[in-house]
């Protein structure tokens, strides 16, 4: 966890348990906008051509946020030209708390990770890796505040396989266990109701949303798969997806209310 000098101003009493979120697969700072991209454009995936300023935007974007989930954020190979995404979107939209959890490095030219990017403080940070036939998928817990009335985030991303997925969440959900207030959030690559966040569902106190927007493919998204979902206790007054030009997928976002009891508050 780095700790730079905190920039993000104390927030009113009132809105302390407040919050708004931010989740994103960012595709390593890469854009594509058509299906075809992927093969007629496969060279700028492992070339750091243009990522830097997809980069900036995504700062300016992401700066209206309190804590930001990363996937796919390069942790520095060749094609982010040797730059750690999520420390450089930190310092850029002046987030004065950040982590990165790599999962799979492909020699020197691919690393990919899982980010958390946050205006508060958190108490501690965990990575895990996550079961499946291929390794290089992790889940980043983070737990802001102390005892039960704590907030545990939970940032994923998950496998494209649905047996692999069951694993997958099943781990998460030992994880979570019972805990009251908890938030997961991340490419889960599994619509709303299926199987798999059905499990989950039982297992802890997480909860169905209430509305699921389509997320991927970016330029013409008809599948929800990217997901922040919440415990019972947390109140959502808002869930939406934004419209954005950079990576295949578009960023989700929600604005909830913690219990009053939440004790953690951003640090001057």
């Amino acid at each position: 966890m780095k700790h730079p000098t905190p920039v993000a101003a104390e927030r009113p009493a009132h809105e302390a348990n407040r919050l708004q979120l931010l989740s994103c697969n960012i595709l390593a700072g890469g854009s594509v906008r058509r299906y075809r991209d992927y093969v007629t454009h496969s060279w700028k995936h492992v070339l750091p051509t243009g990522k830097r300023a997809n980069l900036d935007v995504l700062a300016r974007v992401i700066g209206e946020f309190d804590l930001v989930g990363l996937q796919e954020a390069d942790a520095g190979s060749l094609r982010s030209g040797f730059l750690n995404q999520t420390q450089y979107l930190a310092e850029a939209a002046e987030f004065p708390f950040w982590s990165h959890q790599p999962n799979r490095r492909v020699s020197h030219l691919a690393t990919s990770s899982n980010g958390l990017l946050a205006r508060m403080q958190p108490d501690e940070v965990l990575d895990y890796p996550l079961p499946g036939r291929i390794p290089g998928r992790g889940a980043l817990w983070a737990r802001f505040g102390d005892g039960d009335d704590a907030l545990v985030v939970v940032i994923a991303h998950l496998s494209l396989g649905p047996a692999a997925r069951m694993r997958q969440l099943g781990f998460i959900a030992e994880l979570i266990g019972q805990h009251p207030n908890v938030v997961l959030m991340g490419d889960l690559n599994t619509p709303p109701a299926s199987a798999e966040l059905k499990m989950l569902y039982s297992r802890t106190a997480l909860e169905p949303a209430n509305e699921s927007p389509a997320t991927f493919p970016s330029w013409r998204p008809t599948r929800a798969i990217d997901h922040i979902l919440v415990s019972g206790s947390i109140e959502v007054e808002r869930r939406w997806a934004l419209s954005h030009p950079v990576s295949d997928h578009l960023p989700v976002a929600a604005t909830i209310r913690l219990p009053a009891k939440f004790g953690a508050s951003p640090k001057p």
